[in-house]
């Protein structure tokens, strides 16, 4: 099966990449809220992974970001986001991925997560092994609060003073830095990578998180979405990372507006 899916992400990131590149073709850029943005590429890249999931398995189901939807009861579902990041896709910023995750028996089961700009590769889930461009990743290192960094990510419906409110917990209850990259897969990427030690997002969608979580907590991560108690459509408020430094983090989820 990885074989597979990193194939089929490797050929739906060509597609992207030749929009990021600009190959004779305009990107199609609309707008589905402010600051919140949808391309040509990202239907097209949706459309061609619905179609070869559906050529693969075809007895699964599949959710995807852009409006896919094929059998929303089956047990196994898969759970695209053609393009994370189009923000900086349309801006001309590398850190964009394909995401492609397993949603299995009620839980995120495997993912993989393709950086076409980057070159950048990661799947892995349940007991299979973390790979990041076919070299296996080892387990998430131990925090050192002198070096601690969060990644941060924060949908464009979420308040000011909430962003703000986090940032300030990062900085002078922590005594740690943060990073933003703009996309929810890339900074995964960075925490499989070790150069951050959890990942912090406000307003996110399954689609987002589900073809890193299995990877997370097959590096002896975890993560705070409880997924017996809630939707796939749904939003989330979440952290995922090392168990140390989610644990510190954790009073970041419980603000609320004065």
């Amino acid at each position: 099966m990885r074989d597979e899916l990193i194939g089929l992400a490797q050929a739906a990131g060509r597609i992207g990449l030749a929009y990021f590149r600009g190959a004779g073709t305009e990107k199609g850029v609309e707008e589905k809220g402010h600051l919140d943005l949808v391309t040509r590429a990202d239907r097209e890249v949706e459309a061609f992974l619905v179609s070869e999931l559906q050529r693969l398995y075809p007895e699964d189901g599949i959710c995807g970001e852009e409006g896919a939807t094929h059998r929303p009861d089956a047990r196994r579902q898969w759970v695209i986001d053609p393009i994370d990041g189009t923000f900086n896709f349309v801006r001309g910023m590398d850190p964009w991925a394909v995401s492609i995750g397993l949603y299995e028996d009620g839980a995120p089961a495997f993912g993989v997560i393709h950086a076409p700009a980057r070159q950048e590769t990661l799947s892995g889930g349940r007991g299979v092994d973390v790979l990041l461009n076919g070299e296996i990743v080892p387990p998430l290192p131990a925090l050192d609060r002198k070096r601690g960094v969060i990644a941060v990510g924060f949908s464009t419906d979420t308040p000011v003073d909430k962003e703000l409110a986090a940032l300030r917990y990062i900085l002078d209850d922590l005594k740690m830095t943060y990073r933003h990259c703009g996309s929810t897969t890339a900074a995964f990427l960075m925490l499989a990578a070790g150069q951050v030690d959890a990942c912090l997002g406000f307003g996110v969608r399954s689609w987002d998180v589900m073809a890193a979580l299995p990877v997370v907590e097959q590096l002896g991560g975890v993560s705070t979405i409880d997924w017996q108690a809630s939707d796939i459509l749904q939003k989330f408020d979440y952290l995922a990372g090392s168990a140390e430094t989610v644990a510190l983090a954790r009073p970041i989820l419980d603000w609320r507006p004065a």
